[in-house]
C-alpha cells in the first residue's frame, strides 16, 4: 500500500435530519457510517464513476472504525472529508474527518476490497481506471 495522506481531501456537506438522532437529541452512532459511505459514494460520482457499476467489480468493507470527538445534532449542518489513505492492487483504505464549523466531531477510517460479482466473491484487481481517476484523492506515489 502507499502511505501518506492525499493532496487534498473530497468535502460533502450534509445537514443531521430528525431521524437520525436517539432520544437524547444526537445522532446516533450508526448513522457516522452511513454519512463516511455518503460521502465515499459522492466521491465516486465527481471522478465520474458509480461505486456499483452493472456487471463490474463490486466493493465490500472489510473494515472500519470510528472515533467520535463531539456530538452532532438535530440540523446541525456539517462536512464530511473524505481521503484515499492507500490504494493497494485490490484494496481502497478511505480516511474520513466529520467536522461542524471547523471542530472535529468524529474521524474513522473504512476499507473497501475489489470483488468479483458473482456467488463466490473472489478478489480482483482494481481496473486501472478507477485508480487513474481517484489520482486527486490519493497518496502521493512513494
Amino acid at each position: 500500500m502507499l502511505p501518506g495522506p492525499s493532496p487534498m481531501p473530497y468535502r460533502y456537506a450534509r445537514r443531521v435530519q430528525f431521524a437520525e438522532t436517539d432520544q437524547a437529541g444526537i445522532v446516533h452512532f450508526s448513522w457516522y457510517f452511513r454519512y463516511m459511505e455518503e460521502a465515499e459514494h459522492a466521491m465516486w460520482r465527481e471522478a465520474g464513476l458509480s461505486i456499483a457499476p452493472p456487471g463490474e467489480a463490486g466493493f465490500p468493507r472489510v473494515a472500519a472504525a470510528l472515533d467520535f470527538h463531539a456530538p452532532l445534532r438535530f440540523e446541525d449542518v456539517f462536512d464530511v472529508h473524505v481521503r484515499i489513505e492507500a490504494i493497494a492492487r485490490r484494496t481502497i483504505r478511505y480516511a474520513h474527518t466529520i467536522t461542524r464549523d471547523g471542530v472535529t466531531i468524529a474521524t474513522g477510517t473504512m476499507t473497501a476490497v475489489a470483488v468479483r460479482k458473482d456467488p463466490d466473491m473472489r478478489a480482483v484487481d482494481i481496473p486501472g481506471d478507477i485508480a487513474r481517476r481517484f489520482a486527486v484523492w490519493r497518496p502521493e506515489e512513494a
